[in-house]
């Protein structure tokens, strides 16, 4: 069981998005937790699903080791749920924004819903 000083929060989620921590993002969703992608290559009909904290801590690996910057803009926060806005930045200066919706229990998240553009 996760102690309590990593329950999901903005602030925990800008510190490791913004320092590009795969592994403190991970220990924030439950076992069980599952994570939807939408995206011009995932359509809302067929949204990639990650699931399972094992797969979504590989799916934030692959996302914090690549060479860019990542930005939390604003998150807020309504009982079990959360939303926030991230803008990244490659060296060659293509952009990706996101906005990601949380819902929450026991203080992790339990299902996750992405919805992200990029340059092209």
């Amino acid at each position: 069981m996760l102690a309590k000083a990593t329950r999901v929060t903005g602030d925990a989620i800008k510190r490791a998005i913004e320092t590009r921590d795969g592994r403190a993002l991970a220990e924030l969703y439950a076992e069980h937790a599952v994570t939807r992608i939408i995206d011009h290559n995932n359509p809302p009909s067929k949204p990639r699903e990650v699931k399972g904290r094992a797969a979504i801590a590989r799916f934030w690996d692959d996302i914090c080791g690549r060479a860019m910057t990542h930005r939390v803009d604003m998150s807020i926060a309504d009982g079990d749920r959360l939303a926030f806005t991230q803008a990244c930045l490659y060296p060659d200066g293509a952009k990706v924004f996101c906005i990601a919706l949380l819902e929450l229990k026991d203080g992790l998240i339990v299902e996750q819903t992405i919805v992200q553009a990029w340059d092209e």
